[in-house]
């Protein structure tokens, strides 16, 4: 029988944590005990605590503002916002592939942070709705306690059948790093004809055994914590584990890797748009893209910062370039496609 693991636990977990360092109470809901006023900034998001607790913590303290973060994967985060785009429930959306994104970009307020003009153009928001605040790559990691002399370097080292029923992915429709994945498998392994692209897919499904998880967190975490071999994932999610010192190893598959500008949104008539400006400015700061750069594992989109120093130089992997407009138009067809697969096998 399939199944998708929901991750419920985990959420509420994160939620409780995440207020609690911010000073807010949990939410329960959707947009339950969501404050509202001048002093307040509801957020949805699918990012690591590790990740946000920094930069929530230094926010609060600088402007005063009270953060309240729900989590939410991405795709359940864009479901949400459009339910609610009669009464908005939260202001911001933060994090988020820009190609899962940018199909709802009606969903939006158009703002462009003083920022831009420091930004690397490949990353700037030309589409008015869109910051970019990171730059995030689809990878894999792994648990070396389990791995073994398994070979793990690419997508191709999936198929051996030791690892049936041992990969952790999550669902397309729910994470945006789930979807890079399939977007990145389809160029990687279809040699650049993506239709090709679909045949190593197929292969990948049946090794997953009829299991997809809910949420990207549910990946990273069931890699870290040895209820999986192998899970498909994105940097942060997977350097945040490491340098906590769990047993995985980061895998930046050698078929090639896809990097993309991960997106911060001001949510279309939301209650608190000042707030949400003063937010999106923020992240985008020198300070903040600093931060992350230098001790979050996570890239920065900035031109005036040098690359990481704690992640892989980009100079050491294959990067594949991808039609980000192409990919966000294929989005639903590809996800589509993709379950059709899952539950046919």
């Amino acid at each position: 029988m399939k199944k998708i693991c929901t991750g419920c636990i985990i959420a509420l977990a994160f939620i409780t944590l995440i207020a609690g360092c911010g000073g807010s109470q949990p939410a329960q809901g959707a947009g339950s005990g969501a404050a509202s006023g001048s002093g307040s900034l509801v957020v949805y998001s699918p990012l690591t605590l590790e990740f946000m607790k920094p930069i929530v913590e230094r926010f609060e303290k600088e402007s005063g503002i009270k953060m309240e973060i729900i989590a939410l994967g991405t795709g359940e985060a864009l479901k949400r916002v459009e339910s609610e785009k009669n009464n908005p429930l939260a202001d911001v959306l933060w994090s988020g592939a820009t190609t899962t994104v940018k199909s709802k970009m009606d969903l939006f307020e158009n703002y462009q942070t003083p920022n831009e003009s420091a930004v690397d153009p490949k990353y700037k928001n030309i589409e008015g709705p869109l910051t970019r605040f990171d730059a995030t790559g689809s990878i894999m990691m792994a648990n070396t306690n389990l791995l073994g002399n398994i070979r793990m370097e690419g997508y191709q080292d999936l198929l051996n059948p030791v690892l049936k029923g041992k990969i952790a992915m999550a669902d397309p429709s729910a994470s945006s790093s789930a979807f890079e994945h399939i977007e990145t498998m389809l160029f990687a392994m279809g040699g650049g004809d993506n239709e090709k692209g679909w045949d190593f897919i197929k292969k990948f499904c049946a090794q997953l055994d009829g299991k997809l998880l809910g949420s990207s967190s549910a990946v990273y975490k069931g890699v870290a914590d040895g209820e999986y071999t192998v899970g498909l994932t994105f940097e942060e999610g997977g350097a945040t584990y490491l340098s906590l010192g769990a047993p995985i190893k980061l895998v930046y598959m050698e078929e090639g890797v896809t990097f993309r500008g991960d997106g911060i949104e001001i949510i279309k008539g939301c209650k608190n748009l000042e707030n949400a400006k003063k937010f999106l400015d923020f992240c985008t700061s020198y300070d903040v893209q600093k931060l992350m750069n230098d001790s979050l594992n996570r890239r920065t989109v900035r031109t005036d910062l040098p690359p990481s120093p704690i992640l892989k130089p980009l100079s050491e992997m294959k990067i594949l370039e991808v039609d980000e407009d192409m990919a966000a138009a294929k989005r639903q067809e590809w996800i589509n496609k993709f379950k059709e697969i899952f539950t046919s096998l």
